[in-house]
């Protein structure tokens, strides 16, 4: 019969709980959390983890889908409801990814397959072991640095980061251009186990396609021509951290397909290698696209879908959250004076007036871009009225510029008028000695877009 210690106030090694019907399985999980130096509990029943669970002070527990008096999904229930610090991962069967996706959903922390890989279950429970018991109220103040304002919406949105800070679960993040979705993106992973690991961003509609398995996974030396030396991908880049997909509608098919792979096997396999190389790495990603609607198109596969949308953020628009405007503007102007020098800035009640009448097509961008503009033209400490200059499209650049629509900005000219709209960038560059935020306003191009360019022709 399993033993049942009570383990309420003790300080010792930390207490994973190991629940599962099948002997063997409980010892081999015991013996290699053992040799990390972690103390375990087993339960072979859902009854007996509830007993252990009520008796006990665990720092993770590590449970069987298929139990012989429940489901493993019942266990993760029962522990979001009544023990909801504590993080819970699932064992599933090989193949079963629908069911692990529902154990994330429920809340779990994350999920290995069955037969165990006792390398990828020592990195789950390393990971889970770096989550501190009262996680939730530092994660709190923190937040609160990056998550500027005070809004409905914006504390609702901070409560949602603290939480999905505390698992491995895929998300997806969803919100127009400039709400700061890779803000977001890192703010997750900051505040998470991987907080000490890489944060790997990655724009995944300015890799050219011929490069993006290479990109991705890496190559070896001579694996095709041009590889002059062997070049480490972006999964091996952010292994034990976090890779942001950026703007992940934009990838082609092609490399759906082979992303989805990588994301189920948790290996990746260079090109010109033989095998494949295990990654530990969380997936978060975001776009401003209706990737449903992109589905139901055909433009985005179905089931890498559902494999990064395990969890949706929604980052509100600006215009959602007008009430946050004088905060942000407040803390835009003091990262700008320590930038530039000298006592920050302050804001007209004209001004404020009119920043929180405007509807922020661009969002916080926007708001960014327009405040730098307004000191560069202000004389005094005081913003004005007059210094802040609204124009309804700015930000989003509706009107064709030099060959582009705001909608086509990403598929990129004819060479010829390339070569031709590069050289009207160059000079704009150097005639504001390279203030890109400047630079973009005589162009008639939003901040974005002048940068997407400059990455597109390796000049920044």
């Amino acid at each position: 019969m399993t033993t049942m210690p009570d383990r309420r106030g003790q300080q010792d090694a930390p207490a994973v709980l190991i629940v599962d019907d099948e002997d063997d399985i409980r010892e081999l999980i015991e013996l290699s959390l053992l040799r990390m130096g972690v103390s375990c509990d087993t339960a072979g029943s859902l009854a007996e983890a509830h007993a252990l669970l009520e008796r006990g002070n665990y720092r993770l527990c590590l449970t069987d889908m298929r139990l012989g008096d429940g489901d493993g999904l019942d266990l993760v229930a029962h522990i979001q409801s009544r023990h909801p610090g504590l993080p819970v991962a699932v064992v599933s069967a090989y193949g079963s990814m629908e069911t692990a996706i529902r154990a994330l959903k429920l809340g779990a922390f994350d999920f290995v397959t069955k037969p165990i890989e006792l390398k990828a279950l020592r990195e789950l429970v390393k990971h889970a072991l770096k989550l501190e018991p009262r996680a939730k109220e530092a994660a709190g103040h923190k937040a609160g640095r990056d998550l500027i304002g005070h809004s409905p919406a914006i504390l609702q949105l901070r409560a949602q980061v603290e939480k999905l800070a505390r698992s491995q679960a895929p998300v997806f993040i969803h919100g127009e251009s400039g709400t700061g979705k890779e803000v977001i993106a890192r703010l997750i992973h900051a505040l998470g186990p991987r907080a000490s690991g890489a944060f790997i961003p990655v724009n995944c509609g300015a890799i050219p396609v011929e490069l993006m398995e290479s990109e991705f996974f890496g190559h070896q030396k001579g694996s095709f021509t041009g590889a002059a030396a062997a070049k480490e991908g972006l999964f091996h880049a952010a292994h034990g951290g976090t890779l942001f997909l950026d703007e992940v509608a934009e990838l082609p098919l092609a490399m759906q397909v082979k992303l989805l792979r990588v994301i189920q096997e948790r290996a990746v396999r260079p090109i010109g290698a033989q095998v494949e190389e295990a990654v530990d790495v969380r997936i978060l990603s975001a776009s401003h696209r209706d990737l449903g609607q992109w589905v139901a198109d055909g433009r985005f596969r179905q089931d890498l879908y559902f494999r990064i949308n395990v969890i949706t953020l929604h980052v509100p628009p600006l215009r959602e959250r007008g009430e946050d405007i004088a905060d942000l503007a407040q803390h835009i102007l003091a990262r700008l004076s320590e930038r530039d020098g000298g006592e920050p800035r302050r804001l007209s009640a004209e001004a404020l007036a009119r920043l929180r009448g405007y509807g922020f097509p661009g969002n916080v961008r926007e708001l960014e871009n327009l405040l730098e503009r307004a000191c560069a033209l202000c004389d005094g400490d005081v913003i004005g009225g007059d210094d802040i200059n609204l124009h309804p499209t700015e930000g989003l650049s509706l009107t064709p510029v030099m060959g582009y629509n705001h909608d086509a900005a990403d598929d990129g000219p004819g060479a010829s008028e390339g070569e031709d709209e590069r050289t009207r960038v160059l000079r704009a560059l150097e005639a504001t000695r390279w203030n890109r935020t400047e630079a973009a306003r005589r162009l008639g191009l939003t901040l974005r877009q002048l940068r997407y360019r400059l990455q597109k022709w390796g000049m920044e």
